[in-house]
């Protein structure tokens, strides 16, 4: 299987027991967070400090293999209009360059204002500033993925209404 955008439904067909990683994209850093095997919780994992493309698909591809990871949420940044700007476009093109390193489907998943949300939510667990520039992107990564899992179980429970239009 190659890495391709999926719409998120398809990860209803995954194995059982695989995890999926959430992915916050940013220019400096990129926040992950690790799904449990029943696909209900997330919990951040780590936050890679970019370097160069392939050094960093490396490290996701050694923490795919090592979690047992059948598929990647990744944040979409869209403008707050619901359009896509630049970043939407660099995060599309991440994708596109993961493909001959990272074989997996991948579902983007709106982000918007995931960050000032887990900043929020970390200003009133009173988290030191240093404490929340350590913690924001793994977070929000997770912020991210659990949203995902939560419409994931939801589409589970009650199917998928539209897959008779299909």
């Amino acid at each position: 299987m190659t890495t391709t955008i999926v719409a998120l439904e398809a990860f209803l067909h995954l194995p059982a027991g695989a995890r999926l990683l959430g992915l916050d994209l940013g220019t400096k850093t990129i926040g992950l967070a690790l799904s449990d095997v029943q696909r209900r919780i997330a919990t951040p994992l780590e936050t890679i400090r970019r370097t160069k493309f392939t050094a960093d698909a490396e490290k996701l591809k050694a923490l795919v293999e090592k979690h047992g990871v059948a598929g990647l949420v990744m944040g979409l940044p869209l403008n707050m209009d619901g359009s896509e700007g630049p970043r939407s476009q660099a995060t599309r093109a991440f994708v596109r360059n993961l493909a001959a390193i990272l074989p997996l489907p991948v579902v983007l998943w709106d982000e918007r204002l995931t960050t000032a949300a887990v900043t929020r939510t970390l200003i009133e667990a009173d988290a030191s500033r240093a404490r929340r520039a350590d913690l924001v992107d793994k977070m929000a990564a997770a912020y991210i993925l659990q949203g995902a899992l939560d419409r994931l179980s939801d589409l589970a429970f009650h199917g998928d209404d539209d897959e008779q239009d299909a």
